[in-house]
């Protein structure tokens, strides 16, 4: 039993044996793993060391040859601005030479100069000498003529210019009659021509428009629901449209008064879709008046757009088109502006293509000439003068702007084009149906023309005929004479365009009539 477990036990000794040899191996590959991993490390670092000392004499040699080469680039540098400034000393030089011989030459002309002023002393002394012996002739002459005529200098001077102004008044009166008549004939006959085809050519189918500020009702329990329960509603749509709202005994109809006709359109539209919609109270008044305003923007755009267009005039800002297309909402004498600008604006190109005169300008101005009338009735100034100041702040040509200022002779008209702007503003307004006017205002025009021809000296009295289209007036030939009435024409005609508005032209006429009256007994 004993040697049975002797030899059992033998492999149990063999054991620790095993272990500590594995334990041995184990060290000996670290340890050979780890001299193998130095000697490739040491490997490693020695290429990095020769690959930076590479970099580095690559540097080194790269730098000395940068060194070089600017050296080389400073030598080039130097010697070519060597090279110009001996250029620049050398034409420093020349010029000094050259300006050495202008100062000798200037110094012989000064002298060539001081030799002629002495000559020249010398023959002015010689003629003030001769001067006053001549003087002192006239004189004694002068006299020996006062002795002999019995006549002073002053009384013969007054004579003569009597005789001269005798004389000369008759020529005066005969020549401009003579050329008047020239005139007068050729260029009514021209401008006959040119208006017939203006007018024949735009041949406008505009009927004029006239904005109105009545509102049909459906019925007159309409006129209750408008004006609400104490009035709430009509205060409310007055307050947020800034308009004034009539309800009177008028059947079935109310109506809206605003000075602003904008404005008053406004108020129009949304009263009529309240009345259609039949919910009327203050929050609704306002969705609707602000939709109608938003629509009354684009509609006043789209109108500008469009008589730009149907005029042909390009390029405008659009703050001016806003402008343009208010004038749809104005008129004058039952006349729309705006159809008037576009037509103002046809009547001017065709008159400016006649005359050879700029269409561009023609039209532009002819278009814009109203624009004033557009603006809000807080702005202070003639519709003329506003206008052009509002066209020239957008940019708009000078000559342009001068037209819309001059139009009614607010300033002065400084090219053709801006007459041509306002004949054809004339003949737009003066054309049969293209303006209506009232019995006070034309009654009141008739005794304004009248009465500016009676305010002149020697008149005996004055007619307003052909309905306010002539004033005759007639003087006493006593006070008047040929030339004072013809002088007289021009001052009364002068005075009526500066003071008065007026569709198309007047025509004033003086009569001076001599009646020699005696008896055969």
């Amino acid at each position: 039993m004993e040697h049975f477990n002797f030899y059992a036990q033998g492999p149990n000794l063999r054991e620790p044996l095993g272990i500590l040899l594995l334990v041995l191996a184990l060290a000996l590959g670290l340890l050979l793993g780890f001299l193998l991993f130095s000697a490739l490390r040491k490997q490693k670092e020695e290429k990095l060391r020769q690959t930076a000392k590479d970099i580095l004499t690559a540097a080194e040699e790269r730098a000395k040859q940068t060194e070089l080469d600017a050296k080389d680039a400073a030598l080039k540098i130097i010697r070519d601005a060597e090279i110009d400034l001996q250029h620049r000393r050398s034409e420093l030089s020349k010029e000094d030479d050259r300006l050495v011989k202008r100062r000798e030459e200037m110094d012989h002309r000064f002298d060539q100069m001081q030799q002629r002023e002495a000559a020249l002393n010398k023959r002015q002394s010689a003629m003030d000498r001769r001067v006053n012996e001549i003087e002192v002739l006239a004189a004694q002459r002068m006299e020996e003529l006062q002795r002999v005529s019995q006549m002073s200098i002053e009384d013969a001077r007054a004579l003569l210019l009597e005789e001269v102004t005798q004389t000369s008044r008759a020529d005066m009166m005969r020549i401009i009659r003579q050329y008047e008549n020239e005139a007068r004939e050729m260029g009514q006959e021209k401008a006959r021509e040119l208006i017939a085809d203006a007018i024949q050519r735009v041949a406008s189918d505009r009927v004029a428009e006239v904005t109105t500020s009545l509102v049909t009702l459906p019925n007159e329990e309409m006129k209750g629901r408008i004006v609400g329960r104490n009035g709430r509603n009509i205060r409310s749509f007055e307050q947020a449209a800034g308009v004034d709202v009539i309800v009177d005994d008028t059947p079935e109809a109310v109506t809206i008064s605003c000075f602003d006709s904008v404005r008053r359109e406004i108020a129009k539209r949304t009263l009529s879709r309240l009345v259609v919609d039949g919910r009327i109270h203050p929050a609704y008044i306002e969705k609707i008046l602000n939709e109608e305003r938003q629509k009354m923007d684009e509609d006043i755009l789209k109108a500008g757009n469009e008589a730009a267009y149907e005029a042909g005039v390009h390029g405008l800002h659009p703050e001016i088109i806003k402008k343009l297309g208010r004038l749809k909402y104005r008129t004058s004498y039952g006349q729309n502006q705006l159809a008037h600008a576009v037509e103002t604006s046809k009547i001017a190109s065709v008159l400016a293509s006649e005359l050879g005169a700029n269409v561009e300008v023609c039209k532009a101005g002819a278009l814009l000439h109203d624009l004033g009338k557009a603006m809000d009735h807080n702005t202070e100034g003639t519709h003329a003068i506003i206008g052009a100041e509002f066209a020239k702040r957008y940019g708009v040509n000078a000559a342009v702007v001068n037209a819309i200022a001059s139009h009614h002779h607010e300033v002065d008209q400084s090219s053709v084009e801006a007459v041509i702007v306002e004949a054809s503003d004339a003949i737009s307004g003066a054309r049969p149906g293209a303006r209506r006017e009232d019995l006070e205002q034309y009654i009141k025009r008739l005794k304004s023309l009248e009465a500016v021809a009676n305010a002149h000296q020697g008149v005996e009295s004055s007619f307003a005929i052909q309905a306010g289209r002539e004033v005759r007036i007639i003087v006493r030939p006593d006070e008047i004479d040929d030339l004072a009435a013809h002088e007289m024409a021009k001052s009364i005609a002068t005075e009526i365009e500066e003071t008065m508005q007026y569709p198309g032209q007047i025509q004033v006429t003086v009569i001076r009539e001599t009646r020699a009256v005696t008896f055969a007994k």
